[in-house]
């Protein structure tokens, strides 16, 4: 159970729902670390007293140093800062919900002071899986992951003794607002129609992510560092209602599936107070008002993203942080109207392509190979 949270990326969307747990359950707040939302921090730092404030852009801390001039918090700025807030001795759980590689540093630096790690961040896993596990391993740190999809397989893992007796992992995805869409219905599509989910509340990127279902492949990779599996034990379905966020295929053919409104604040409030459960502030289901629950195949041909991320998996290595950080610039090109929606895929798949893999990178290799995809990226806008 969670006594003190240091909470990464607190104004965005995860961040902000992980505050709505902390205040449910009367948590205490060592830290907290946003980019340049200040307005937000300011309201956050105020309710919750943090001991730490950091902000990663230098203006923005300027700004909420005068802001908090009133009060006893702290305010520092940039990446160390935020590796300090991480490793806060007053904190036993870092909620791990910045956005991107900028997350993979100070995940390491929480995992080598044994914290729990309630992890939203897929990108570290996605880079750096098999160092992040490694570390966590050697330090005797917790992953909890935050993740609804892989919340729901960490519970049904939770009475597995052995995992030989898993079949396969079954992910779900929602298909995003453009699944049943053709091609030419999807090439000129606009970032304003890409952001309208149907079901979940997230932040842009994610939320682009899930139209073009390179999410769903970016969280097959994470399942297979987080659950030591092989490529070919993780499988994914479409499930428009999100009511099924993941299910577990077992040897004798039984098959565990975790049910669930589409409210993150229940995947964040159980990496908060495993193995405990307690009552929250998140929505209940109601299944005589949820409806029919349907599940179909993938459409790989008009969301080429996900083919391309499970491609990356197959790679392995480097490749994997290519395809993350070639995907990240992309995708904010296309929030920007820069490109288009099919340009995303495109993009990606060249940056990929032209960079040579390393199968068993360090973390510098890792950083390395995420620069070279996002330089590529932007000499191509």
């Amino acid at each position: 159970m969670t006594n003190t949270i240091s909470v990464l990326g607190s104004t965005g969307s995860i961040g902000r729902q992980t505050l709505d747990v902390v205040r449910a359950l009367n948590i205490g707040v060592a830290a907290l670390t946003a980019n340049r939302s200040v307005e937000i921090m300011e309201r956050q730092c105020r309710e919750f007293q943090p001991q730490l404030a950091v902000m990663a852009d230098e203006a923005a801390a300027r700004d909420l140093r005068v802001r908090l001039r009133d009060t006893h918090i702290r305010v520092a700025c940039g990446m160390d800062a935020i590796c300090e807030a991480a490793t806060m001795e007053q904190a036993d759980t870092v909620g791990g919900s910045m956005m991107g590689i900028a997350g993979l540093r100070p995940t390491l630096e929480a995992l080598k002071k044994g914290k729990r790690l309630a992890l939203a961040n897929k990108e570290t896993l996605v880079c750096a899986g098999e160092l992040v596990m490694q570390t966590a391993k050697q330090y005797g740190a917790e992953i909890i992951p935050v993740d609804s999809e892989h919340s729901a397989i960490f519970q049904c893992l939770m009475g597995c003794r052995d995992r030989g007796e898993v079949k396969r992992l079954i992910l779900t995805a929602s298909g995003g607002p453009f699944f049943g869409k053709s091609r030419a219905e999807l090439e000129h599509v606009k970032a304003v129609a890409a952001l309208k989910h149907p079901n979940w509340t997230m932040g842009q990127k994610i939320t682009i992510d899930s139209a073009t279902m390179m999410n769903k492949g970016l969280e097959c990779i994470e399942a297979m560092r987080l659950y030591d599996l092989p490529q070919e034990k993780v499988s994914i379905v479409i499930h428009r209602q999100s009511i099924v966020h993941s299910l577990v295929e077992y040897c004798d053919g039984a098959v565990l599936a975790q049910l669930g409104a589409p409210d993150m604040r229940i995947p964040i409030q159980l990496a908060m107070t495993y193995p405990n459960r307690t009552c929250g502030p998140a929505d209940t289901l109601d299944l005589l008002e949820c409806g029919a629950l349907t599940f179909q195949a993938p459409d790989y041909e008009n969301f080429p993203c996900l083919g391309i991320a499970l491609d990356a998996a197959r790679r392995g290595g480097t490749a994997c942080a290519a395809m993350s950080g070639a995907n990240e610039v992309a995708v904010e090109a296309y929030l920007a109207g820069k490109i288009g929606f099919y340009d995303i895929s495109r993009l990606v798949l060249a940056a990929m392509d032209t960079d040579t893999t390393i199968v068993h990178p360090d973390l510098s290799q890792i950083l390395a190979a995420d620069a070279r995809a996002r330089e590529y990226v932007a000499a191509r806008l």
